[in-house]
């Protein structure tokens, strides 16, 4: 088939062949990108905390009204992890500082060096005086777990100093040491004169921070072996049997309230409760980009299909010229889809243009990462066949006019 014909024709008419040309383009540009963060926000929805199993584990904030001194405080503390491991169906307990996921939550800076004058990086800081890798089930792969002798008690009214041995995650391990062993290691709580020097004794594979994002920061985390006291409130992390969760929520909080003379204020909630949370914006900016992408579609397609319907219509008696002629339906068939595809084809070209222009400009205001190829190329492909697809019923029903009919009034 000639292209000459097809493009003389469209030359004739110009007006209904480029808006649908940008109507293709728009539509790419506008579904690539949109697929792409729809992919990126459903990756960081389904990225592992490093908790062995969210849906066992939940956590207990619980403070008492009345004021007890620091050391009462203390003493609080250890009996009411005693009481919360005595109820049955618990697996293990941890008071901890924050939460994975939670949005509640400390950083500090961190770096290799104490002469530097700048962080290396920030990490997220997990203080506890029990062992949140058993606790949360992290998975351990180098180094050791905290012996029992590390453990310090800090008083944090008066106290800001840091115990001596720390365990940190492969990704912040990987960022302070790349391609080296982590553990002997020395790292620094902040930098210069007053940094605090902490050597690595273990590297867990991974753990989330309580804030999180698309980057691998939020995976930059430090365990430090210590009881925090001086703070009325106090975080115990419970990780239950399997399925025991709900049962064990309910008679642990009976538990305490029951142990202590004093009315207690606690909130509980579990760690898939604050990843829903956590990502309820992600989860509907996902949903919204995917109805607009359908809808997108839906429109364009429409266009295609409108615009092919009344060439048809106008195009009637030349048709039927063409079939009196000794035109085949498949020739008839033919020229519609190519004019067609030619036009979309104008509008992929056009699409991919402006889709690398709207990401360009996402990555500079936002941040985002950038468009891989793909996307443009599996979005060229898609609406190649929805223009083949959309032409396809107006260019059969060219291809089926009666040559008889089309040229009566000719």
């Amino acid at each position: 088939m000639e292209i000459r014909p097809i493009l003389s024709a469209l030359m004739r008419n110009k007006t209904g062949p480029i808006l649908v040309a940008l109507q293709v383009a728009l539509s790419l540009a506008i579904l690539t990108n949109a697929m792409h963060i729809v992919n990126e926000r459903r990756a960081a929805m389904a990225r592992p905390s490093g908790l062995s199993d969210e849906n066992a584990t939940f956590y207990i904030v619980a403070r008492t009204l009345n004021s007890d001194s620091a050391e009462q405080q203390l003493a609080s503390m250890k009996r009411e992890a005693d009481i919360l491991r005595a109820v049955p169906g618990v697996a293990s307990v941890a008071n901890v500082s924050q939460m994975p996921l939670s949005r509640s939550g400390s950083n500090n800076s961190v770096a290799v060096d104490r002469k530097q004058t700048r962080q290396t990086t920030s990490t997220s800081v997990y203080i506890s005086g029990d062992s949140v890798i058993k606790t949360f089930g992290l998975k351990l792969v180098e180094g050791r777990d905290f012996q029992p002798q590390e453990l310090v008690d800090i008083n944090e009214n008066t106290s800001n100093e840091y115990p001596k041995q720390v365990i940190i995650t492969k990704p912040l391990a990987e960022k302070m040491w790349p391609g080296a062993r982590a553990v002997g290691k020395t790292m620094y709580f902040g930098t210069g004169e007053g940094a605090q020097a902490v050597e690595v004794v273990g590297v867990v594979e991974r753990l989330q921070a309580a804030h999180v994002n698309l980057e691998e920061r939020s995976e930059y985390s430090t365990l430090i072996p210590a009881r925090v006291y001086g703070n009325p409130g106090n975080l115990y992390a419970i990780r239950a049997e399997a399925g025991q969760r709900d049962r064990v929520m309910k008679e642990a909080e009976a538990a305490l309230r029951k142990s202590s003379a004093s009315p207690m204020i606690l909130r509980l909630k579990t760690v898939d409760q604050d990843r829903k949370e956590l990502y309820r914006a992600d989860a509907a900016l996902s949903w919204m980009l995917v109805t607009v992408s359908l809808l997108l579609l839906i429109i364009t397609s429409s266009g295609i299909v409108g615009m092919a319907s009344l060439w048809v219509t106008q195009r009637r008696k030349q048709i039927g010229v063409r079939r009196a002629l000794g035109a085949r339906k498949i020739d008839i068939l033919r020229y519609f889809i190519m004019e067609n595809f030619m036009i979309t084809s104008a509008g992929v070209f056009g699409g991919v243009t402006l889709g690398l222009a709207l990401n360009h400009l996402l990555v500079s205001k936002l941040e985002m990462a950038r468009l891989p190829s793909g996307y443009l190329i599996g979005g060229a492909v898609v609406f190649w066949a929805l223009g083949i697809l959309a032409a396809y019923g107006p260019a059969w029903r060219a291809a089926s006019i009666s040559p008889a009919t089309a040229t009566r009034s000719v």
